[in-house]
């Protein structure tokens, strides 16, 4: 080795061993540099709520008050956050034309592109077929207006009823008749029952009705049937109630055939105390109001309905009203309710699942409800929400009223009372 190679290989040498006895490096307050930016998430999926109501055909102006409900209450819940952090809602919408095998096959449809809750269907023979597909599926489902037992009487586990069921509106209905009559000091010792007798809503609630009605002393005369898509004249039933002289005519059917049942009560002078409807599609609306005009008042409606009371139903009536141009009708108060159930059963689930989303329904216990009911909203086994009940309302001075239990009322009835009376 050549004394440059011996100086330079001391060197290093020496370098080494006063790295190896040098101090610590004293620490820094500088922070650690950060790690790499961490890839943003995945968008959260949306989450898709069905829904099947009559938007053609014979009920179709009902159908689409609900139709739109659904979304505006979507719309709503979205601008608000969305739910589970983010995820968006987004309907799909279904015509079921009125007729029960449409609305199955549109269920099938709706669940087969993924709809994790389904909302429904106006029409019982429509809601019984959905509720079937339902519980086959395992996707929940909320009725927003349907009102035959036997929809929940098959031991169905995901489906679940906002409104009162046939007992409960024929039930409360003959007692509410029977205690306006003894608040005005007068009695109601008979009826005869003009229901539409095709559908099974009809039929289920003229039964209710009337054995509550015997059990209270009040006798039925008669029970007369009609086809409410097909009836065109109802004068001749008219004329044989007005032999039968009851003190009270009940109405049980959709809007076109109340509205033809109002004007020819008037027409043949129908001598009766009341014209009293009992879950009647027509007499609770404002449109009977703009349709019959003067003819409207008195007649009565015991019905499921909104809490007139409640201020948050009043604005949402207004915003819907703003934003469509034409009055929410009740069963559309009930679809926009149906929404925000089941946005409430997703984020008390944590989840999307639709079984998840059933399990949190049937622990429902719903206080922001726009509803005139005694608690908060419950179902029971079954799927029936034990706090419904109906209200009793009557047109007075061109507004339909809320009148009875005492404590919803927004006026005191008035009986006896026919337009066309003295």
């Amino acid at each position: 080795m050549n004394r440059i190679s011996k100086i330079l290989f001391a060197a290093a040498i020496l370098a080494l061993l006063l790295a190896a006895c040098a101090p610590a490096a004293e620490p820094t307050e500088e922070p650690a540099a950060p790690p790499p930016a961490a890839e943003p998430d995945e968008p959260m999926e949306d989450i898709l709520i069905g829904g099947i109501h009559p938007l053609t055909g014979g009920l179709a102006a009902d159908g689409i008050n609900m139709d739109r409900a659904i979304q505006m209450a979507i719309d709503e819940i979205n601008a608000a956050g969305g739910v589970l952090g983010g995820a968006q809602l987004v309907y799909l919408s279904s015509d079921s034309t009125g007729a029960a095998d449409v609305g199955q096959t549109e269920a099938e449809r709706l669940i087969s592109e993924g709809a994790q809750a389904l909302i429904c269907c106006f029409q019982s023979a429509v809601t019984s077929n959905v509720a079937a597909i339902s519980e086959r599926e395992g996707v929940p489902l909320v009725i927003d207006v349907a009102v035959m037992d036997s929809i929940l009487d098959q031991g169905h586990t995901f489906t679940f009823r906002l409104q009162p069921n046939a007992t409960s509106m024929g039930i409360n209905g003959a007692n509410y008749l029977k205690d306006i009559a003894e608040a005005a000091g007068d009695s109601v010792e008979s009826v005869v029952i003009l229901f539409e007798g095709t559908t099974g809503f009809g039929d289920s609630v003229r039964a209710a009705f009337a054995a509550e009605a015997a059990n209270l002393g009040i006798e039925v005369l008669d029970e007369i049937s009609f086809e409410p898509f097909a009836v065109t004249d109802l004068t001749t039933e008219m004329t044989r109630i007005n032999a039968l002289e009851p003190d009270v005519l009940v109405v049980t059917g959709y809007y076109n055939d109340g509205l033809l049942a109002a004007r020819n009560a008037e027409e043949v002078g129908l001598d009766v105390k009341a014209v009293y409807g009992l879950a009647q599609g027509t007499y609770d609306q404002p449109q009977f109001v703009t349709d019959a005009g003067d003819l409207a008042q008195c007649f009565f409606d015991s019905n499921f309905h909104w809490d007139a009371g409640n201020p948050d139903a009043l604005a949402v009536r207004e915003a819907y009203a703003s934003e469509f141009g034409e009055p929410m009708r009740t069963g559309a108060v009930f679809s926009y309710q149906s929404v925000y159930l089941i946005a409430d059963a997703i984020e008390r689930a944590g989840s999307s699942d639709p079984g998840a989303i059933r399990d949190a329904l049937a622990d429902s216990d719903y206080s922001e409800y726009l509803l005139p009911y005694t608690g908060n909203i419950q179902f029971d086994e079954t799927g029936e929400n034990i706090n419904a009940r109906p209200v009793l309302m009557q047109v007075q001075d061109g507004e339909v009223l809320q009148v009875w239990p005492t404590d919803l009322a927004e006026a005191s009835p008035i009986y006896p009372c026919v337009s066309w009376g003295d």
